[in-house]
């Protein structure tokens, strides 16, 4: 289980864990370290995530009045809900004239949203307790397409407590698909995170330990030192502009010098992150 910082791309908590555990077990606790991690100048919280995330412990903790007295403020939420009987029914409900279509995919489904009057029975929900939110979202195909499943529609939902218009929140719950799964990807593929290298729990954890260390720290080096255009690169590229670079290292009159064999654009590149990376040292960039 890992936190992700979306505008920083940053981790800042995990929880390694034994293949048998199911996602929705204590997400709290992750959550708990990852919002203790922010800094201090931080004056707005959020938190979006999965199915998983939708857990009672969890959702009650980021709802709790104590959130308001921390720094950083209250944190407004958006989770992905799970599919009750009860809340099929209640998105089954909804007629047609009250789904808003905000978007269109590029096979011509449209997507559309609702908001949805539906109160979970839910044991541990206090009498004093506001309702939360339910905002519906449909997917509807067009005439003559169908799902794999044979039908034309499928039906979702997220549990929030923000007040923004349903396209507004839906939208920017999707961009979770932008960040945290790509960061499941790169930590998995691209660093090797998802290839356990030993038979022992403690040792794979740190093996995965290690290669979020390094995510963040690529992560780090493209945003305070690549421009704009480079800052989104993947890992794939970012060896050949970094990692994979060659040179040559030779000792002349007392002095040591790196010689790199790569182009001008690669060696100010490499510059940049050494001024804002900077390590005690005698050397020098010469010409």
């Amino acid at each position: 289980m890992v936190a992700l910082w979306a505008e920083a791309d940053l981790v800042l908590a995990d929880e390694f864990r034994d293949g048998n555990v199911p996602a929705r077990q204590e997400p709290l606790n992750c959550a708990r370290l990852a919002f203790a991690a922010l800094p201090s100048t931080v004056r707005e919280r959020f938190f979006r995530g999965d199915s998983a995330c939708h857990e009672n412990e969890l959702i009650g903790w980021l709802r709790h009045p104590d959130r308001e007295k921390e720094s950083g403020g209250g944190i407004g939420f958006s989770i992905s809900a799970i599919m009750s009987r009860s809340l099929e029914h209640s998105l089954a409900t909804v007629s047609d004239s009250q789904w808003k279509t905000f978007g269109t995919e590029s096979d011509g489904t449209l997507r559309q949203w609702a908001e949805l009057d539906f109160v979970p029975n839910d044991s541990t929900e206090k009498k004093d307790s506001k309702p939360l939110r339910y905002v519906g979202l449909r997917l509807l195909k067009p005439q003559g397409v169908l799902f794999a499943d044979g039908s034309d529609r499928h039906h979702h939902a997220v549990v929030t407590n923000l007040p923004w218009e349903g396209d507004r929140l839906l939208k920017w719950h999707r961009e979770k698909a932008g960040t945290v799964e790509h960061l499941h990807d790169e930590v998995k593929n691209a660093l090797a995170g998802g290839h356990m290298p030993s038979q022992h729990f403690a040792v794979n954890a740190a093996w995965f330990k290690l290669s979020l260390m390094a995510y963040n720290l690529a992560s780090a080096i493209k945003g305070l030192c690549f421009s704009a255009e480079e800052r989104t690169m993947r890992f794939k590229r970012y060896r050949l502009s970094v990692v994979n670079l060659a040179g040559r290292m030779s000792r002349f009159a007392n002095t040591l010098r790196l010689r790199l064999c790569a182009s001008a654009e690669a060696i100010a590149r490499i510059q940049r992150i050494w001024e804002v990376f900077s390590l005690p040292t005698q050397a020098r960039a010469e010409k």
